[in-house]
């Protein structure tokens, strides 16, 4: 089994910055495909950013060239830099953990930017 914990997120004004960091549980850290996903207020979870096993990375076209994912095996956690942070990038951000074994998620962390 697998347990993920989100932490990092706050309140910033735009422009401003946060780094979001999941930490894992579990022996499957390195294998997994991981990836941040947010969900604002009435509307859908949608991908933020990836990362695969080998350390290839893809991000939705909103968060290009602002965020960066990255993971550390060794410590079993992802990160995700967030700058230049804008009011709609508010929203609950969960951390996913995917093998094809396990698709674990995240209880989630609070993310606002107040304009």
């Amino acid at each position: 089994q697998v347990q993920l914990v989100e932490s990092g997120g706050g309140l910033v004004q735009a422009g401003g910055s946060l780094r979001l960091s999941c930490a894992a549980s579990g022996r499957m850290f390195s294998i997994a495909e991981l990836g941040w996903y947010r969900q604002a207020p009435g509307k859908q979870r949608e991908l933020v950013a990836s990362i695969t096993s080998g350390g290839t990375t893809n991000y939705a076209d909103s968060v290009k060239g602002r965020f960066t994912i990255s993971r550390d095996n060794a410590k079993k956690t992802v990160y995700l830099q967030m700058n230049s942070l804008k009011p709609e990038d508010t929203a609950v951000y969960y951390c996913n953990l995917h093998t094809a074994l396990y698709n674990s998620w995240g209880r989630g962390t609070q993310v606002t930017v107040s304009s």
